[in-house]
């Protein structure tokens, strides 16, 4: 029993070690992007993402939690204009608040986390309008704490983060055309 527990605690003690020294190596920068054509005016498309009080609409969180609660402020489509959300275990608690505009082309947020854990990010949309419709990016910057940002090589970030942002551009695509 005790050689077990010497294996046990020798591994244990590698992966921290392993953990430690890679996070010095790792970024602690994060960057996720997807994008879909939708096929609608931009003027739709940018009144989706512009307007905080419209993502209900298609945000995949919402589906996460029915039962979340939000409050609104500042002029919707604005700079200035805030999101906060409290909801279950899936979603969190936190703000989202726009930063910067270009109309028909940008949108910028900072995204705040207060839970499940405290942290800090910016999220964006930029559209670009073609001949068959508008393509959109939606994106997502971040950094990590040391030495969190291990996690980057122990997970597929970008396949976490499509499960989500995915479903939602699709859904937004659906709603852009139909209206």
């Amino acid at each position: 029993m005790k050689k077990v527990l010497k294996v046990i605690g020798a591994i244990i003690g590698a992966f921290v070690v392993f953990v430690l020294i890679a996070g010095l190596l790792v970024s602690k920068d994060f960057h996720y992007e997807t994008s879909i054509a939708i096929n609608a005016p931009i003027e739709k498309v940018w009144d989706q993402v512009s307007n905080l009080n419209n993502h209900a609409n298609w945000s995949p969180w919402d589906k996460k939690d029915p039962n979340m609660v939000k409050t609104f402020s500042g002029t919707p489509g604005a700079i200035g204009s805030v999101m906060s959300w409290k909801g279950n275990k899936d979603v969190g608690v936190g703000s989202q608040t726009i930063t910067a505009l270009t109309p028909m082309t940008d949108v910028q947020t900072l995204m705040k986390f207060k839970e499940p854990f405290e942290t800090e990010s910016t999220a964006f949309f930029k559209l670009i309008q073609g001949k068959d419709g508008v393509q959109i990016t939606w994106g997502f910057d971040s950094k990590y704490p040391y030495p969190f940002n291990v996690s980057q090589l122990l997970f597929d970030m970008k396949k976490m983060m499509d499960a989500d942002f995915v479903p939602g551009l699709k859904k937004l695509k659906a709603i852009s055309e139909q209206q």
